[in-house]
């Protein structure tokens, strides 16, 4: 007897709607990653000319207005000493020394307000720049008129100065201290004012490009690895190659893009906060310096004991911070906080200047005029423009340093964003090819 062959089970048909979820999965899965490459690829860019604008257009414009701050102060300590040294034969060293550092300080004052006036970013910056230039000339015109006044006389003793030279001073620096270095100061501040803000937008597109990264990077890891469990579900194949090496490359272009994102903005605080701010600080103590020397002339040079209380709080604020004498800036510390490897030397050398300016206010008050002149304005060693000197070569060295550590930093972070241009395009460009790759043989079973 023959048996009838049992029915045949047939091959369960393939959903005919398989080919369309498979289409819509895969375009979703592109335009994610259209949509990643838009986003790493705009942000990028955007940190890459926020750097250049941080270390290419706010930081040296910050720096040319502080360096600008400092060079007229130490202007106006040189015209001072020079006025006070008079013509005496037995200063002669020193009026040369005083008249060589005149015209260093005024080629760097030049120099300055030409590269602040090709920067300036808003036209209320190009103006005030100009004013501080006419400033300058009046005060060139009167300091020079002083000293023409004493150098049309006879030798004469240090300290014994014409009425007309002390009304020309008086005039020149009038307008340096109510006019022109104000301006500066408004300058100085709005050029760090925007450095500021420089900072605060790369912040901004930092945390942007993260939370994009998260977010877009994310979804196209989590539909990638959607799209390869549903093509096992729907073709009972364990692995597809081409959808997994797209995985691993979105995968490496989100987690390096975020560590880029990361690290460049890390570089730029460390790089303003070792660098650019201690620089800034260091010049403005600098600045504070030569207005405080320049007080001990004034006081030689009038008498009054306002210069002598102006000393004071200006070197009161060199050492522990605080408000900075009439018209004077106001620091946040002493020298010992402003560098921590060299602060207690620079505060210990500035101390010794102090200990010689009190010694030529000692002479001058007991009556010995020529000897305290003499003890200010020589350069020999034990005197007090040597022991200022000194100090001022300890804090000139120790902002250089700074100032440079700044400008390698900002080139390290330049050098991180190489290639970040391209990179972006490329991975998509790979992720798109390798998700065609993928599909394609899926989407041929239906043909």
């Amino acid at each position: 007897m023959v048996t009838a062959p049992g029915p045949v089970q047939a091959r369960p048909a393939r959903q005919p709607y398989t080919p369309a979820r498979l289409r819509v999965r895969a375009l979703s899965v592109g335009l994610t990653a259209a949509a990643l490459l838009a986003a790493t690829s705009l942000l990028m860019a955007r940190t890459q000319d926020q750097v250049r604008i941080i270390g290419a257009v706010a930081a040296p414009q910050a720096a040319t207005a502080s360096d600008l701050y400092v060079a007229l102060s130490d202007l106006d300590a040189q015209v001072a000493r020079l006025v006070l040294i008079n013509n005496a034969a037995e200063l002669s060293s020193s009026q040369l020394d005083a008249l060589s550092t005149y015209r260093e300080r005024s080629v760097q004052i030049d120099g300055d307000l030409a590269l602040a006036l090709t920067t300036a970013a808003t036209d209320q910056d190009r103006a005030t720049i100009v004013g501080i230039m006419n400033g300058l000339a009046l005060y060139r015109q009167w300091a020079w008129q002083a000293l023409a006044v004493e150098w049309q006389l006879p030798p004469q003793p240090p300290g014994e100065l014409p009425p007309a030279a002390l009304g020309y001073y008086a005039q020149a620096t009038n307008v340096l201290h109510f006019e022109v270095l104000p301006a500066v100061k408004q300058l100085r501040d709005a050029s760090q004012a925007r450095l500021d803000r420089a900072y605060a937008d790369q912040r901004t597109t930092e945390r942007w490009g993260i939370g994009l990264l998260v977010l877009l990077g994310g979804g196209l890891l989590a539909q990638l690895a959607g799209l390869q469990l549903w093509l096992f579900r729907r073709f009972r194949r364990w692995l597809n190659p081409a959808l997994l090496s797209a995985t691993m490359v979105a995968a490496g272009l989100v987690v390096s893009a975020g560590v880029v994102f990361a690290l460049e903005g890390a570089r730029l605080s460390a790089a303003h906060r070792d660098g650019f701010a201690p620089y800034l600080a260091l010049s403005q103590a600098q600045a504070i310096s030569y207005d405080a020397a320049a007080d001990a002339s004034r006081y030689l040079l009038s008498g009054n004991e306002a210069y002598q209380r102006d000393f004071a709080d200006k070197s009161e604020c060199l050492v522990n911070g605080g408000p900075c004498g009439t018209g004077g800036d106001a620091v946040d510390s002493g020298l010992a906080a402003l560098a921590p490897a060299q602060g207690q030397e620079l505060l210990d050398r500035w101390l010794g200047y102090e200990q010689a300016h009190e010694q030529v206010v000692g002479l001058a008050d007991a009556g010995q005029t020529a000897q305290a002149i003499d003890a200010l304005t020589g350069i020999r060693r034990g005197e007090a423009a040597f022991d200022f000197y000194y100090f001022d070569t300890a804090i000139s060295e120790l902002a250089t340093a700074r100032e440079q550590a700044f400008d390698l930093a900002m080139r390290d972070a330049e050098g991180l964003l190489t290639g970040w241009s391209v990179i972006p395009v490329a991975a998509m460009a790979i992720v798109i090819g390798l998700l065609l790759l993928g599909v394609w043989p899926r989407l041929a079973e239906y043909r």
